[in-house]
């Protein structure tokens, strides 16, 4: 897969749907009348790494095992989102500092453009790119922290002023979206318009300011397009394996069979505690009030301890796969890419040397341990840290522990990569499903266009 470009580096900090989902829109973005601002930062990487390849096709979906867990209990899921066919769709390495995991990619020139939006609870992610044989090439990248769900977990509601920054984001997608002519995309809200009183009406005001149709989709249906975005990075072996994306308003865990190579969904749960719903629940329940180490520790282990509880059904249900010997564990967020530009001490975050690093697991409980302990200055001032996350690693690093309690596997696979791979492939995928389906419908009546094309 082609690597994507850097975050925009001027960072600032629906109606509930029912039946079908995963609407993919006519995209006539309007002008917004806000004057956000974008400085694309195109500058390579300093750091070397090999060449990824396409080791994933494209066609491959994720599919839920029969007798899956489906219904994990949480509230407001709906039903699965499918991208929607409109007509015209289309490891051996360094035993200390870990080693990369993937291959090359094809290209060839189309001018066809597809996007992929994802706006989270902390994050808002744009990716447009274009099909390069079996996998795909990003012609253009936008990220930025919006923080919409700040004060969530105490209000229950998206404030003015996180909306008002989302909606600045959001203008900057939607003019990104109409210059580069982009023919089929999808956007999708997740945990932050699930949880919020006012998600709906956002979502409209959204589409009557900018034109992007958002799509709450379901945490199952959140889970599902993060495996298909990443699972290409799994540490090779034939043991289960457990795929997590840690949000910004939730986490989810997914177990697959083993030994498949389209995945298979057996298990997963979602929970609601992201980095920012878990910082902003403990931060007000009086172990963090003072300023000490003792008191940053305290506060660390009772985060560990709620996200432990929630994860407990999960953990019982997948304890015998957890037992195994080869156990194989993958990560896409962005508290994993940044312990894990931590444990190469990189000087500042360099996605292709992160993204399909696999990590031994006992180095980011150390950087975790260590996290915990520090003020947020002094975490501020650590490369790929800095001021965004000083607040919201703690709370991934708990998250992240609690995790390798219930799958102490001794590796880890790192992402830079998810949801919105994962809505790529499925919009390519139904645009080649749809395009052989229509030649074979044309083949059948006699009528095959590429022999009236060759006569």
């Amino acid at each position: 897969m082609a690597d994507t470009l850097p975050p925009d580096r001027t960072d600032n900090a629906g109606k509930k749907r029912s039946g079908k989902s995963g609407k993919v829109a006519d995209f006539r973005y309007k002008r917004s009348s806000q004057q956000g601002k974008a400085s694309d930062n195109r500058a390579n990487a300093k750091r070397g790494s090999q060449k990824r390849g396409s080791a994933a096709n494209c066609d491959n979906d994720v599919a839920f095992a029969k007798g899956s867990n489906n219904t994990n209990g949480r509230r407001n899921q709906r039903g699965v989102s499918r991208a929607r066919d409109d007509g015209r769709l289309r490891k051996a390495g360094h035993p200390d500092k870990g080693h990369r995991h993937g291959s090359g990619v094809q290209h060839h020139k189309s001018g066809e453009a597809y996007a992929a939006l994802d706006l989270g609870t902390n994050n808002c992610r744009l990716l447009i790119a274009r099909p390069s044989g079996r996998d795909f090439t990003v012609i253009d990248a936008f990220s930025r922290v919006v923080k919409l769900g700040e004060n969530l977990a105490t209000t229950g509601r998206l404030s003015d002023e996180a909306m008002e920054r989302t909606m600045s984001a959001l203008a900057i997608c939607a003019e990104k979206l109409r210059r580069r002519n982009v023919r089929l995309a999808r956007s999708v809200a997740t945990e932050a318009c699930r949880r919020a009183t006012n998600g709906e009406a956002f979502i409209e005001r959204v589409k009557r300011e900018t034109g992007i149709a958002l799509d709450i989709i379901s945490a199952e249906e959140e889970a599902r397009l993060a495996v298909l975005g990443c699972h290409i990075l799994l540490e090779a072996g034939e043991g289960p394996a457990v795929i997590f994306d840690i949000g910004g308003g939730s986490t989810e865990l997914v177990l697959l069979e083993p030994g498949e190579k389209i995945p298979r969904i057996i298990d997963w749960q979602s929970v609601p505690w992201g980095v920012v719903s878990l910082t902003d629940t403990i931060a007000k329940v009086g172990v963090g009030g003072s300023p000490g180490r003792e008191a940053r520790l305290a506060r660390y282990a009772k985060m560990r301890e709620v996200v432990s509880e929630s994860f407990a059904p999960f953990a019982k249900r997948i304890a015998e796969a957890a037992g195994h010997d080869d156990i194989r564990l993958l990560g896409t967020s962005g508290t994993v890419t940044t312990l894990a530009s931590l444990h190469l001490e990189l000087p500042h975050y360099d996605r292709k040397a992160v993204d399909g690093l696999i990590v031994p697991s006992g180095s980011m409980r150390d950087i975790s341990g260590r996290l915990s302990g520090m003020s947020r200055a002094e975490r501020s001032e650590l490369p790929c840290i800095g001021q965004d996350r000083a607040d919201l690693v703690v709370a991934g690093c708990a998250i992240l522990e609690s995790i390798l309690d219930i799958w102490p596997a001794g590796r880890l696979g790192v992402a830079d990569r998810g949801i919105r791979e994962g809505i790529l492939r499925s919009l390519m995928a139904a645009e080649r499903q749809g395009e052989r389906s229509r030649r074979s419908l044309h083949e059948a009546r006699g009528d095959d266009p590429r022999n009236r094309a060759a006569g």
